[in-house]
Order: C-alpha cells, then structure tokens, then sequence
C-alpha cells in the first residue's frame, strides 16, 4: 500500500514541477507592483510583488501551493529554493523579500517560504541578498532568527526593475 501512495505522491510531484517550469520565463517588460494584499486575488498579476536578488531588484509572481502538495515536496524536493519574508506572503510585508535564485543560477520555481524575525535589540532593515540573511543568522551574535514554515509557493520571476 505504502509503495502506491509513494508513487502517487512522486507521480503529483513530478506533474506539478512539470506544469509549473513553464511558468518561469522571464519577463523584462514587468514593473515592480506592491506585494499582494488579502483583499486580492494572488493569481495572476496580483500576485505579483518585488524581491532582491543578490542586491538587484526583481518582480516575483507568487502562489501558494495547497497544504498537502507543500507537504509532500517538503518531504520529497530537496531543491526547494528559499524566499525570505519578513511577513507570511500572504500578508503586507515590512520589507521587500529576498530569493536565493534566478533562472540560470540554480532555478526552481518552488520556494519554501523563511520568516526573518529580528532579536530583541537589533533595529529591522532590509537584507537585499541570501548571504546577508544567513550572515546575520549566523553570526556569534546573530540579529535575527530564521523560522521555516511548511508553506511552498510557486514563484516565476517575471522581469528586473
């Protein structure tokens, strides 16, 4: 029974990674859009918002995948990029996220969402690249602590600012 579940999972995975890379050209006309608020829909150009990328600015089109797909490519993808947020996506954000990848240097269009939460003592900023993010984290002492959530979101980056 467990070898058919598995299957059916690695045979859902593989369809929607499918689906989903053909939704990852680049897009060099798209203009930098405000992040998506909860009265939208976040299909489409509504969920499009800015994001940094090794200190340049892009456009992201974001999507949160179901619960139970997050699930399994958690547990499955060992590729998933990071997309660093200050706020849950779905939310307004207090900075600008950052991604770890564009196409061309390691692309996935699967992000599994990071939250930056600032330690007492330390004033919020903005982190324009991954580095900075896993510098600050990693540091004797860090500013910030990084929780990871079980949300994925397919994330195609559409055009640079």
């Amino acid at each position: 029974m467990d070898i058919g579940r598995n299957s059916a999972r690695a045979f859902v995975g593989f369809a929607m990674l499918s689906a989903l890379a053909g939704a990852c050209q680049p897009n060099s006309d798209a203009a930098i859009t405000a992040p998506p608020t909860p009265h939208r829909s976040i299909n489409g150009a509504a969920g499009q918002m800015p994001a940094y990328y090794d200190g340049q600015l892009f456009t992201v089109n974001m999507m949160e995948l179901p619960e139970d797909a997050s699930a399994s490519l958690i547990a499955n993808n060992s590729s998933i990029n990071k997309i660093y947020a200050s706020n849950d996506l779905d939310e307004e954000q207090d900075f600008i996220p950052v991604i770890d990848a564009i196409q061309g240097d390691g692309f996935n269009p699967l992000w599994q969402q990071i939250l930056i939460v600032f330690k007492p003592g330390f004033t919020p900023h903005q982190f324009v690249s991954d580095e900075q993010i896993e510098a600050a984290a990693a540091a004797p002492n860090p500013e910030i602590t990084l929780v990871v959530t079980d949300e994925v979101y397919r994330c195609s980056v559409v055009g640079r600012k």
